[in-house]
């Protein structure tokens, strides 16, 4: 069920964002006076098809993960007298490159459309308070302490930890300083702090800035709820059950993952008790039992570690008092709607531009399986999820249809400026030449990213 939710989500998703973006090619060839032989969403088997009254034919194909646009052209067909000022190749430099570009624009609409209806109810985030610090991290050794809030990266504003998070990402790769502007707990006096890294992440897969930092947020733990429990392991045979609430251990109450997870890793072979609270359904007090556990012996890394063979959520909640919301009103909420899809699209382009030259690990390449598995997560995980979803992807496919690769409609693009700064047209030879690199550029790109997908853990 879960594997066919994936894919359905994953059709919707491609379906919407081929759709339009194919839609802004066809909206403006229409306008510049392009006859448009055939509107196509998806490949393969024709599930639907009609014509309008300009005899366009649109189709529904099978697999909604692609589409096109096929317009007259006299370098592809035979043209007759009469449609020969209709066709794509006749119209003036600009004419083509507005339609061109029209598809990568209507992608970043989208965005800002999708963005605006998540505005609309307001922007949700939690203040940067540090509420813990790891020992020997970057943090613990820069000056930063619990209680701080950090207000800028690099002297851009930072009012959430999402927002400390994306400026942190433009660091990715770099040898020097990351500039922070902290608050102290007891004074609202700012305090200039340098966090000196070196090749900074450079060789990460999956990198995550505010954990390589060494800070978290203040969060005030309950319990930790058991997942999974693996038969094979030490925690089942001692009689531990998903959802069970663990409470203490060794008679000591537990206050956090860590702690819990460094108990157990130096209790190999040794007994433990875990005090544990099992939900009795349709009652709010459960079952209260005391287990004695023997952590399996493990080796990692060379080390013998304990291990219980179980998975845990982390039961808890952040304080009300640091949650940050702004309203916006309609109009500001399509405003902020720009400003987001502005700034996503620089932190995806700036991204690319790191990984070519080698200061993000070409590990974090992510393909179709990737994206297939983000879509059915974020559709389970809520609307708006999805909507962010939809939004980010649509404003990826706009900036990758934009690079200057020949098949994309940037190496169109190019073309085009090409013929306009010489006067006449880019040569077939040198198209072709020009397409079948990009070709095979895209498609090896295509199967590393897809290899990563199939050797990453999910």
């Amino acid at each position: 069920m879960a594997l066919l939710e994936t894919l359905f989500f994953t059709f919707i998703a491609f379906g919407v964002l081929v759709t339009i973006h194919e839609f802004g090619h066809f909206w403006v060839a229409r306008r510049c006076g392009v006859k448009v032989e055939k509107f196509s969403i998806g490949f393969g088997k024709t599930l639907l098809s009609w014509r309008d009254k300009q005899n366009t034919e649109f189709v529904l194909a099978l697999l909604p993960l692609g589409g096109y646009v096929k317009m007259l052209d006299e370098r592809v067909e035979e043209v007759s007298d009469q449609d020969r000022p209709h066709a794509f190749n006749a119209k003036s430099v600009w004419q083509r490159m507005a339609i061109i570009s029209a598809g990568p624009v209507a992608n970043f609409l989208l965005a800002i459309l999708a963005f605006w209806v998540l505005f609309l109810s307001g922007e949700k985030g939690l203040a940067p308070v540090i509420g813990d610090i790891q020992e020997n991290s970057l943090a613990s050794t820069s000056g930063l302490q619990v209680g701080m809030e950090i207000t800028a990266v690099n002297q851009v504003s930072t009012t959430t930890w999402n927002s400390v998070n994306r400026q942190l990402f433009d660091y990715i790769g770099v040898t020097g300083n990351i500039p922070l502007t902290v608050t102290g707990s007891d004074s609202e006096a700012s305090l200039q702090l340098m966090i000196p890294v070196t090749s900074w992440l450079r060789d990460a897969d999956n990198p995550s800035p505010l954990r390589e930092l060494g800070v978290m947020p203040v969060f005030e733990f309950e319990a930790l709820i058991v997942g999974a429990v693996l038969e094979s392991g030490s925690g089942y045979q001692a009689g531990l059950q998903e959802n069970d609430i663990l409470t203490g251990i060794n008679g000591q109450m537990i206050t956090g993952a860590d702690q819990f997870i460094d108990t157990v890793a130096a209790s190999a072979n040794q007994p433990l008790i875990v005090d544990l609270e099992r939900p009795i359904e349709n009652q709010s007090q459960g079952q209260l039992i005391t287990l004695e556990v023997i952590p399996a012996s493990v080796i990692k890394q060379g080390k013998a570690v304990g291990q219980l063979g179980i998975q845990f959520a982390v039961k808890g909640k952040y304080p009300e008092f640091l949650r940050r919301e702004v309203e916006y009103g309609v109009f500001g909420a399509l405003v902020r709607g720009a400003q987001e899809t502005y700034s996503t699209s620089g932190f995806i382009l700036s991204s690319l531009g790191k990984l070519v030259m080698g200061e993000i690990s070409p590990k974090n390449l992510s393909g179709p399986v990737t994206i297939a598995k983000l879509a059915g997560d974020t559709a389970r995980a809520g609307v708006d999820n999805f909507i962010r979803f939809i939004a980010i992807l649509s404003i990826m496919l706009g900036v990758m249809n934009l690079l200057p690769i020949p098949v994309l409609d940037g190496g169109h693009l190019v073309y085009c400026l090409v013929e306009w700064v010489k006067g006449s047209p880019v040569s077939d030879h040198v198209q072709m030449i020009g397409y079948k690199v990009g070709f095979f550029l895209l498609v090896g790109l295509m199967l590393f990213a897809t290899f990563n997908d199939l050797t990453r853990p999910f």
